[in-house]
């Protein structure tokens, strides 16, 4: 049995609780809203997220981040990726020597585009051998009601990713184990803004088949920068690549299709945001994802698309026929 401290109370925060204390471990949440805090400790339900599903009885929380980490052996990092750097600086005196560092957040850093794993090296100087990220379709709502779903963790050390996987283990939850950690984050994290071209497709009224288009062209994207920048290609044919992709995009349970969806029926991006409240990662990641890939010299069609109608206004019909108005090429150049 371990002790594990997840930071963030937020919906994949509160699920993955769920999964830790199911599997025996002794789980504590850190969160800064009192009144979450007080329902998970005392009620066993998260009422912002997941009103009416209980939590296990073990489970607890505070908001006092010192007593959340004293003896962690497994730091879960649940936080929107826009303020894990202000977090990590104030927080990292408080990380017990060791610990494992997992992410599950899906995002890259506006400014830096840089990957969590990175970002947590840097500011703490935790040994990368420690950081590591788990990813895959895992809809939070659909595994706190405890129906079957499978992800992949990924860590440089396969001894530590294995230690996690059982670790993580339960009858609804399955972990498969990876050496890809950049492939795997990298693939989390752009998945999001391809489901927010499809969300607007969906809102505009378009059909299956450009939906499909989408979400196919979307992964060649991920492909080609994925395979510019060192990851495996492999890892985004596996659970963190058309896994996560395809729930992303199809389930209305996915945060970044919804935010799409009423982008393209023609709300602002502020009222989408006041609409949903809650982080759809993509809206962010959009940006750095871009940087990136202009970094490298990278195309990406469909993400300088979302981007633009996202942070410059542009139109999601006009972005439309320009995807449809570009040049011919051979498929298999991806």
């Amino acid at each position: 049995m371990a002790r594990v401290a997840v930071l963030g109370a937020g919906s994949w925060g509160t699920a993955f609780a769920q999964i830790a204390a199911d599997a025996g471990n002794d789980v504590v949440i850190w969160g800064r809203d009192e009144v979450i805090v007080d329902a998970i400790t005392n009620e066993h339900v998260n009422p912002a997220f997941h009103p009416g599903l209980k939590l296990p009885t073990s489970v607890w929380a505070s908001t006092n981040i010192a007593t959340v980490l004293r003896g962690a052996d497994i730091i879960v990092l649940a936080l929107p990726s826009q303020v894990l750097r202000s977090r990590l600086i104030e927080w990292r005196d408080h990380f017990p020597a060791n610990a494992i560092i997992l992410s599950l957040i899906k995002g890259l850093e506006l400014g830096t585009s840089l990957r969590i794993t990175e970002i947590v090296h840097e500011v703490t100087g935790i040994d990368r051998d420690l950081i590591g990220v788990l990813s895959g379709p895992n809809l939070a709502r659909e595994i706190m009601q405890r129906q079957p779903a499978a992800c992949v963790v990924a860590f440089p050390d396969s001894a530590i990713a294995a230690q996690v996987q059982v670790a993580c283990a339960t009858k609804y939850f399955r972990l498969y184990t990876n050496a890809d950690v950049l492939g795997v984050e990298l693939g989390g994290a752009a998945k999001n803004v391809i489901a927010l071209a499809v969300g607007m497709a969906s809102g505009m009224g378009l059909g299956d088949n450009a939906v499909a288009s989408l979400i196919t062209r979307g992964l060649a994207e991920i492909v080609r920068l994925g395979v510019s920048l060192g990851a495996d290609p492999l890892s985004f044919s596996g659970l963190a690549g058309v896994g996560d992709l395809v729930v992303t995009c199809m389930s209305p349970l996915s945060r970044n299709r919804s935010f799409g969806e009423l982008i393209g029926r023609g709300l602002s991006v502020a009222e989408a945001v006041a609409a949903t409240k809650q982080t759809a990662e993509g809206v962010a990641s959009s940006k750095s994802i871009l940087d990136l890939a202009r970094r490298y010299g990278i195309e990406m069609p469909i993400t300088d698309c979302v981007e633009r109608i996202i942070h410059e206004g542009a139109s999601p019909r006009e972005m439309i026929i320009e995807l449809m108005s570009r040049g011919p090429r051979s498929e298999s150049s991806l």
